[in-house]
């Protein structure tokens, strides 16, 4: 068994975005903009803008964030996102999600002019995706796939099960693993809460990325011998063994599948830390025109 440290890898590549950060800079390009907008206090959210504006810096980016209290009208937001479509010195910006209950994610969605799209969620990238066109790809999934392209892990001819459908993560996901690409031509599977004989299933995979959002739903008894396993699963469960109280659990029960696996990501340090570069990375090919002018 060998860990696929995504830590490391986002390392790595947030020293090449910075490297040519300062050659863009050197020869009088535009430094790269990032916007999050935020709506209200949640802890979760907090975090995650709080953390891409960190790495902005790190990498050299110009960041900017614009706050809302939870009560902001739909028709506000929907200004402030026309506001960054028409502002010429904004090349990416994001709408931090989940939203207040009484705005359309929907609608903010697509409000985004999808050229500066960064999230890689709008219906036009996410169609382009589907057909292997140049797009912004959404955040976990690229991740994913530069972590196997990273480590060499072969998925040419391989059976891929995806387990969740989510349009964030196991849509998106299962699409890149079938493309004719490297790494790609999958034969893939998506499983879901419905599905029939999932541990069935899972036992014919030699790749299994787990997506479901549930702590520890693939058990040792679910995993054939050297399957590579990739899991996105981030759940915060109760643990006297921390000071915070809690522990960040993954949708893979480590220490039963680990042993049987050839490749495994872990939790946290796997997939969680190669969103945030993957959301770099849109921004710098935003900013330098690179997919869509």
């Amino acid at each position: 068994m060998q860990l696929i440290d995504g830590k490391a890898v986002a390392a790595q590549i947030r020293r090449e975005i910075a490297e040519e950060v300062v050659q863009i800079k050197a020869a009088g390009g535009k430094t790269p903009h990032l916007a999050a907008v935020l709506v209200g206090h949640d802890g979760g959210s907090e975090t995650y803008v709080a953390n891409k504006v960190r790495a902005c810096e790190e990498v050299g980016f110009k960041s900017t964030l614009i706050r809302y209290e939870e009560d902001v009208t739909e028709k506000e937001l929907l200004a402030c996102v026309e506001r960054l479509n028409q502002d010429a010195g904004v090349d990416g910006f994001i709408v931090q999600l989940p939203l207040p209950g009484h705005i359309s994610e929907a609608k903010i969605t697509e409000a985004i002019d999808y050229r500066k799209d960064v999230d890689g969620f709008h219906p036009v990238n996410v169609g382009r995706m589907s057909l292997g066109m140049p797009c912004f790809l959404s955040a976990t999934p690229a991740g994913i796939i530069e972590l196997l392209r990273r480590y060499n892990i072969e998925t040419k001819g391989k059976h891929c099960v995806v387990l969740g459908r989510s349009n964030i993560v196991g849509k998106p996901v299962s699409m890149l693993m079938m493309q004719k690409a490297t790494p790609g031509d999958c034969t893939v599977t998506v499983c879901h809460s419905r599905t029939r004989n999932i541990k069935e299933i899972c036992l014919q995979a030699d790749i299994i990325i787990a997506a479901l959002g549930v702590p520890e739903f693939l058990r040792g008894d679910m995993v054939k011998e050297g399957a590579v396993v990739i899991d996105v699963g981030t759940t915060r469960v109760p643990s006297d063994k921390t000071k915070s109280g809690f522990k960040l659990t993954g949708d893979v029960a480590f220490n039963e599948v680990a042993p049987k696996c050839s490749w495994i990501t872990p939790v946290p340090g796997g997939v969680g830390p190669m969103t945030i570069v993957s959301l770099l990375r849109n921004t710098l090919l935003a900013g330098k025109k690179a997919i869509y002018v």
